[in-house]
């Protein structure tokens, strides 16, 4: 009788069917894990053959997973994630204290934020290190997901539409993180502005596709649809044309904070109502592996932090 396949895995094999699922090639797969392409292709052959199915198909000069490959990279992130833990939880019984951490961020937070986090992950655990990636939210909880990265920080605005954390974090493990105050950005001499229905008449200056569709939610509750003039989603560009008298318009407290204010411009919080909140995305049970857990933690903190009041820009 011919031999029943074995349907025994290991991790070594999922991460190899993982990479090749994120860099779509044996020779680039063989690159992120630090093998030679000769070595994965022989691993493969005799993954197939104990399987008793294929696992990759030649497409044209390419290749691709096929269904079988597709099940393995799809179950590799949940189980190369518990193994992780163990073996991280066994090095610090060991008393090691060593990890590597990937955080994606959305922009505004690459100058607030991620500095004061490696800065503190330094102090307090010196044999960690910490990867970073600047991406904005759909695309950092699809980066989570994909386990490309391990900690994902986004934002969702009120009334958001395409909101990041519904639909598409569905499995994931979402947090809140706090909230970060949205700001009017108003030309030095504006006559002070109490509710934004003041500013119908103005031209407005709009940002990246999500705060473009926070301002028409916004003006849009005000009674009035903006009189959208230029779109740009560099702050810096926001706040050149404002101190220019081009236009008026909102920007979160984290992008002002980024780099100094420029001469010309005044600013003005809206109602907490209106801030967009932040979250920490992560896979289930991320908390379980030290590494993490510490990076969580030191991430909670320097939010927190940069959100205290001796911190925030006084509103001119």
């Amino acid at each position: 009788m011919p031999e029943e396949p074995s349907l025994v895995l290991d991790v070594q094999t999922l991460r190899i069917v993982r990479a090749i699922a994120d860099t779509g090639s044996i020779t680039c797969a063989a690159g992120t894990l630090g093998f030679s392409q000769p070595a994965i292709s022989q691993h493969l052959r005799r993954l197939e053959s104990r399987l008793g199915v294929a696992i990759v198909e030649r497409v044209g000069r390419g290749i691709r997973l096929t269904e079988a490959g597709r099940v393995l990279a799809r179950h590799a992130p949940a189980v190369t994630l518990a193994v992780d833990a163990a073996a991280e939880e066994l090095a610090q019984l060991r008393g090691l204290r060593t990890g590597v951490v990937r955080l994606v961020a959305f922009p505004s937070a690459s100058p607030v934020v991620v500095p004061r986090l490696i800065a503190a992950l330094a102090a307090s655990h010196p044999g960690l290190s910490l990867t970073y990636l600047e991406a904005e939210p759909p695309e950092a909880v699809e980066a989570v997901r994909e386990d490309r990265a391990d900690i994902a920080l986004t934002f969702s605005y009120p009334g958001d539409r395409d909101d990041p954390h519904r639909s598409s974090a569905r499995g994931l493990s979402v947090r809140s993180a706090g909230r970060d105050d949205l700001m009017l950005v108003l030309p030095a001499g504006h006559a002070a502005v109490r509710d934004v229905g003041e500013l119908s008449d103005e031209t407005w200056i709009a940002g990246c596709p999500r705060c473009r569709g926070h301002l028409l939610e916004l003006c849009g509750r005000a009674g009035f649809t903006p009189r959208i003039g230029y779109e740009t989603d560099n702050y810096v560009a926001v706040e050149g044309l404002v101190a220019q008298g081009i236009g008026v318009a909102t920007l979160p407290r984290m992008a002002l904070e980024s780099f100094p204010l420029l001469p010309g411009i005044v600013t003005a919080p809206l109602p907490p109502a209106e801030a967009r909140r932040l979250h920490v995305v992560t896979a289930q049970g991320a908390e379980r592996v030290p590494s993490l857990a510490a990076a969580l933690d030191a991430l909670q903190q320097v939010l927190a932090s940069a959100a205290s009041p001796e911190r925030q820009r006084a509103a001119n």
